[in-house]
């Protein structure tokens, strides 16, 4: 049985990296595969980047209001009437975006179409809230990896902070990309983040009987 994998990590954790390299590895054993990515990310518009520099046009794109079997359904059949070739594999970037529907519906592509669905994504905004369909993801993919990144201290980044200029902001919309408006991101570890938050999580904000540590993470490898 195919399956729907979700594989999370912080910012700069080599989300969009790792699924090119799953795309050309499928095809280079003769196989084909479809690329997708929510409309909702402008950055680069059509193009799956990697920070690294390497992109590709994504096959389809995906808006909220998408059915999204609909889409994948006639995506394969233009890959059939082209090479003959079924589609062993779709591939969605910044699945965060897609609604929980859509969500619910990858699964459904996988287990009554028999196509494995890898999605890549991170898991919270930066509140520290969790993306809808990332929260969907987490309950009903068969299979949860995290690509793991490092904090400026070295480590493991779990947290994605929203920067506009040179300063740091815990307030706005959920869905800020970056490169447009001054608005940047940087993964920082629970410390860090707590330290540029003065303790705020979400909407809530730390005692003041509680103070930092210091130290290296045992739990990043």
């Amino acid at each position: 049985m195919a399956k729907l994998y979700f594989r999370y990590g912080a910012m700069n954790s080599g989300k969009s990296t790792s699924l090119l390299q799953a795309a050309h590895n499928y095809e280079e054993r003769g196989q084909r595969v479809l690329l997708a990515k929510p409309q909702v990310d402008r950055k680069g518009d059509r193009e799956i980047v990697s920070r690294l520099g390497v992109s590709r046009t994504a096959d389809f794109t995906i808006h909220p209001d998408d059915d999204i079997v609909a889409d994948f359904d006639r995506e394969r059949r233009a890959v059939r009437a082209e090479s003959g070739k079924d589609v062993s594999c779709l591939l969605i970037d910044e699945a965060q975006f897609l609604t929980v529907t859509q969500v619910d519906d990858l699964l459904r592509i996988a287990i009554f179409e028999g196509v494995p669905v890898l999605a890549y994504g991170i898991r919270t905004d930066f509140q520290t809230v969790a993306f809808p369909g990332s929260r969907r993801l987490l309950e009903i993919a068969h299979s949860l990896e995290e690509l793991k990144t490092i904090c400026r201290c070295g480590r493991k980044a779990m947290f994605n902070a929203r920067r506009v200029g040179d300063r740091f902001v815990f307030d706005g919309d959920q869905v800020a990309i970056d490169t447009f408006e001054d608005v940047t991101y940087e993964s920082l570890c629970g410390q860090c983040y707590l330290r540029e938050s003065e303790g705020t999580l979400g909407r809530t904000r730390a005692s003041s009987m509680f103070s930092y540590v210091s130290g290296p993470d045992p739990d990043f490898t």
